[in-house]
């Protein structure tokens, strides 16, 4: 016992190692709300819960110029690198491989390295019930969607809504409209005002902007906001939002390299982790609606119902499951739409 108590005498005399210097970039600027907002909210959590400050470099594009970006803060001497992107993948491995010694985390990433990993969130789980809330709402059973880019993490959010609206109103339809862009205000809005001269009477998005949300209050239709809580821009118009937060997960990847004990493990969290939410409801929901959404939350919340669940058929009427649940690689690799969805799974369809 004497040796074990030296041993922790010993220790306890080291001072703790310093807080990692970390740094962040951003495929758009900060703004008000939106993708890059919400990362810097969580980024600005890890700066209290650690008294650090962190290097933000903000509006940077996909390709050599976020490869460019990562591989100056490595060589600044930064250890962690956060790229919180989908298309800093690639350049963020290039990067990787020439710095070991650098710790990096992209998001939404199918790929890791040695010292690259990667983080998401099942949006999907938060759509579906924003998809239950807007078939409810909805008198046309027409919602509108503009999306960004064709990958499996958009896929998987307009199938999930179209399914949570289908739950609330099995004739529901959603039509989608593709940027090719995360974040072009002028094109969100124009896409927007599309879908709603097409007969959406409830919009939502995947794109880094306030353009739809503003639309939807212009236009007098009904919005589930995307990202942020989006309420100062359509207060009127939002029912709720699928609202993202990141804050403890910074706060507990900065704590692990600082504690020596960082390792790859890919993460995909959800509702039950708090990384996506259901948030800002509008008081004008009716009880009705919220009881439903809250018990489905909670459904979700303790593994007994997930969305991609029962028959399901795709946009041909081809049957992609019969029963049960789609397991986590074949939601992860989701290329098609389910039934109901009014556009193709390709760019500029």
């Amino acid at each position: 016992m004497g040796g074990c108590g030296t041993a922790i005498a010993a220790s306890a005399t080291q001072p703790p190692a310093a807080p990692p210097r970390v740094a962040f970039v951003y495929v758009s600027p900060i703004g008000d709300a939106g993708w890059t907002y919400q990362h810097d909210q969580g980024r600005q959590a890890m700066e209290r819960a650690l008294g650090i400050k962190a290097t933000v470099v903000e509006g940077v594009s996909e390709g050599p110029d976020s490869e460019r970006v990562m591989r100056d803060l490595a060589s600044q001497g930064h250890q962690l690198i956060f790229a919180t992107s989908f298309g800093y993948l690639e350049p963020a491995l290039r990067v990787a491989a020439e710095y070991p010694q650098v710790k990096f985390e992209h998001a939404g990433g199918y790929k890791t390295a040695p010292n690259l990993n990667t983080y998401n969130a099942r949006f999907y789980e938060g759509r579906y019930l924003a998809g239950l809330l807007a078939g409810k709402a909805s008198k046309s059973g027409v919602a509108g969607y503009v999306a960004g880019f064709p990958v499996p993490e958009v896929v998987q959010g307009i199938n999930a809504f179209t399914l949570g609206m289908q739950a609330a109103n099995p004739k529901a339809r959603v039509s989608v409209i593709w940027l090719n862009a995360w974040y072009d205000p002028p094109r969100e809005r124009e896409a927007a005002l599309t879908l709603v001269n097409q007969g959406a009477d409830v919009l939502t998005n995947h794109s880094g902007s306030p353009a739809v949300p503003q639309v939807a209050e212009e236009r007098g239709v009904k919005l589930i906001a995307y990202t942020s809580d989006m309420s100062r821009f359509a207060p009127h118009a939002q029912l709720a939002a699928v609202t993202h937060h990141w804050g403890a997960y910074y706060t507990q990847q900065a704590r692990a390299v600082q504690a020596g004990q960082w390792a790859v493990k890919p993460v995909w969290g959800g509702l039950k982790d708090g990384m996506v939410q259901l948030s800002a409801l509008n008081p004008a929901i009716p009880k009705d609606a919220r009881a439903l959404i809250e018990k489905r939350r909670k459904d979700i919340v303790a593994g007994r119902f997930r969305p991609f669940s029962g028959r399901l058929l795709d946009t041909t009427g081809q049957q992609r499951l019969a029963k049960g649940a789609l397991d986590d690689d074949a939601i992860a690799g989701m290329n098609w739409f389910v039934q109901g969805v009014q556009g193709g799974v390709s760019a500029g369809r």
